[in-house]
């Protein structure tokens, strides 16, 4: 039996030395040895540091995305044999599809954003400007740019495909490369991903990096310039985060751990309801997917104490009609085995801890199960790691044990509550957790309910009726949204959309003057040359375009008729515009004034040049602010001036924003705002 292997500074390795054996969980036939004995640790990161880190730098963030989307349509060719090496960690084909395909949705999900949320760049300009002198010559602006490190991460055996992608690839997106440590006794399913990822030829040298093994000296050759994502026990998390190389040497550490994870039945939420039916099947789900071995699954169902019998009586009936436990290689198996006979050894224990707290077994056993086996028979399997499906009750709803000793495996405990108040105290025992879930249709729970619990955790969800059947579920992270929880959880935070990718880049605050700050960030800043000769910047393609380009147009006076006859037009009679003595008793205005809308679409007219160009489409606004109230007989003028540029790089035309300013007659700001436009990339002409 050969060494899982890792790919180590562009190549593949694996040592002679006798490894650590890893078993299929449904048979305990080995499947591998797992050593890193030898590995050269510090030249692999010193690889990530220099060569990972020009590969990725010469790419733009919509360049790494689309490698991203890529790649993601690269495995979804691979899905089948990577299914059929997770079955031996014990995975059904459902629990597979969660693991590897959620992973692949994740590539596809930063692929998209990063392209329409990221600039075509390698600088993410933060917010806006902080002027910070009088005549707006001195400015501050924060920027985010990549890390200049490498993204080590940690994780654990629960998610081997899933739990690597989602960490790598928010990294990828940002510019940094990865190094991925796999949990041991499913690394063999994340070396044939990356195996896979290698041999797909689509990301640059350096990129990713595996180290398929115990890696025991590895922050200790980490500096200020890395991060470490690392998923796992709360005891592995808090002894990493006092390395000395994180406490004092200012290694990024984030952590994401144990999770007593509760979901309150609301009061309303009777048998019989929607909420009461969707209720019982989302705990049944988090019982049996990955033989409930997820740090999102229900460990506490805290629900009104009328319905704790219902309750049960419920999901024991579900569990009977739709579970059945076996090798997941057997037709009609519903829910496999632990990922090894010493997690099922853990899980027992802490089953045993619960019970002697006061926790009732109401449903399901500790013995030795009958399994369905690979051939289709039905017996006992000795060798593998099967545990059914088990529901404590506490009578006592504030047993210590209940709120602070997970089982990590098909185990959830039924605790009751009296009052909503009281459900909201319950959940928030558990010292901070990643996801909650409440299940009402009373609008008055619901927020009584989240505003009491969502300090206590990363993510929740209110299940009613509404939203059953399109809900992503209580246990299912999604790149969207922030993956994560304060307390025992771990404090960290990952995934959130674009959020996860600046975890990877450093924000820091430039000072400058508008010209420099507009060389810097690629952004046009106010008060930065602006070059009003050669053809209107309509007539200018993406290749001829460059930011400050810019129009200045005449003044347009605005007359009392002017006004009235847009307000008839549109409809919009509001007193301002057609009222001169309820117009004139608004502390805001003079008398009657123009629509703001009126002067926006004037500014169009000043600014526009109406010939086919270049200029495919206005596709919106940004930004509008009205600032000076415009009277009949004033007039304006507007300036517009290229800010951004952002080509496609799939498209033969870009993004360009504009900044628009409407003046006065008396050079006051009347409105500010962003014009976005679809421009060409390039045109027959420029005349």
């Amino acid at each position: 039996m050969s060494n899982v292997p890792s790919y180590l500074q562009g190549a593949w390795w694996a040592p002679d030395a006798v490894g650590v054996p890893v078993r299929d969980a449904s048979t305990g036939e080995t499947v591998a040895e797992v050593s890193v004995a030898g590995a050269d640790i510090p030249g692999a990161i010193e690889y990530a540091r220099t060569v990972g880190q020009v590969a990725l730098g010469s790419l733009t963030f919509h360049e790494r995305a689309l490698k991203l989307k890529e790649l993601a349509q690269y495995l979804n060719g691979r899905r089948e044999e990577l299914y059929e090496v997770s079955a031996r960690t014990g995975a059904t084909r459902g629990d597979s599809m969660v693991d590897i395909d959620g992973g692949i949705g994740v590539l596809f999900t930063f692929g998209s954003k990063g392209r329409r949320e990221l600039p075509n760049a390698n600088l993410v300009v933060d917010g806006p400007p902080e002027v910070l002198s009088k005549d707006g010559s001195f400015l501050g602006q924060h920027v985010y740019t990549r890390l200049p490190g490498v993204a080590v991460q940690i994780n654990a055996f629960n998610f081997p495909v899933w739990g690597m992608l989602e960490k790598f690839a928010p990294a990828f997106l940002a510019g940094v490369p990865t190094i991925v440590k796999p949990a041991t006794p499913t690394v063999y399913v994340a070396e044939a991903a990356v195996r896979a990822i290698v041999e797909s030829g689509i990301l640059p040298e350096g990129a990713l990096q595996l180290i398929s093994g115990p890696a025991r000296d590895l922050i200790d050759h980490l500096d200020y310039r890395d991060l470490v994502g690392f998923t796992g026990s709360a005891s592995t998390a808090n002894a990493l985060r006092a390395h000395p190389n994180v406490v004092h040497g200012g290694v990024r550490f984030t952590g994401e751990t144990d999770s007593l994870n509760a979901a309150i039945l609301g009061p309303d939420a009777v048998a019989g309801t929607p909420e009461f039916d969707a209720y019982v099947r989302s705990l049944v789900t988090e019982l049996t997917v990955k033989a409930g071995q997820k740090c999102t699954s229900i460990r506490r169902a805290i629900v009104p104490s009328a319905l704790v019998d219902p309750l049960i009586e419920a999901v024991t009936a579900r569990v009977a009609e739709r579970v059945v436990v076996g090798d997941p290689r057997a037709e009609g198996v519903t829910m496999g085995a632990l990922v090894s006979r010493e997690q099922k050894a853990e899980v027992l224990t802490r089953v045993g801890e619960l019970v002697a707290a006061g926790g009732e077994i109401v449903m399901g056993s500790l013995d030795e199960p009958e399994v369905r086996l690979a051939d289709g028979s039905t017996g006992l399997a000795p060798d593998g790691a099967f545990l059914q499906p088990v529901l404590l009750h506490f009578a006592d709803a504030l047993a210590q044990a209940a709120h602070s000793i997970e089982a990590f495996g098909p185990v959830s405990s039924v605790i009751g509550y009296d009052t909503v108040e009281e459900a909201v105290a319950l959940a928030a025992l558990g010292g901070g957790s990643l996801v909650a879930t409440v299940a009402t249709h009373d609008p008055d729970v619901a927020r009584t309910v989240i505003e009491g619990i969502a300090a206590h955790h990363g993510r929740t969800l209110i299940l009613d009726r509404d939203d059953a059947r399109s809900s992503t579920g209580h246990g299912s992270p999604v790149p969207h949204l922030v993956h994560g929880g304060p307390g025992r959880a771990g404090g960290g935070e990952e995934l959130g959309g674009i959020r996860s990718v600046f975890h990877h880049m450093q924000r820091t605050a430039v000072q400058g003057s508008p010209a420099m700050l507009t060389a810097v960030t690629g952004q046009w800043f106010a008060g930065a040359p602006r070059s009003l000769d050669g053809p209107h910047p309509f007539r200018k393609s993406l290749a001829e375009l460059r930011i400050g380009d810019a129009v200045a147009s005449p003044l347009r006076e605005v007359t009392l008729e002017d006004i009235t006859a847009f307000a008839n037009s549109t409809g919009d009679t509001f007193y301002a515009h057609t009222d001169e003595e309820a117009a004139a008793a608004n502390p805001f205005f003079p008398g009657i004034v123009a629509h703001g809308y009126l002067l926006v679409s004037w500014a169009a007219g000043l600014f526009v040049d109406p010939a086919p160009g270049p200029v495919l489409a206005n596709y919106g606004l940004e930004n509008l602010r009205f600032v000076t109230p415009v009277s009949p007989g004033d007039s304006i003028r507007v300036t517009l001036t290229a800010k951004k540029i952002t080509p496609r790089e799939t498209d033969e035309y870009g993004e360009v924003c504009w900044d628009a300013i409407i003046h006065n007659q008396d050079d006051e700001i009347v409105a500010a705002y962003d014009v976005l436009t679809l421009v060409a990339k390039t045109w027959p002409t420029t005349a």
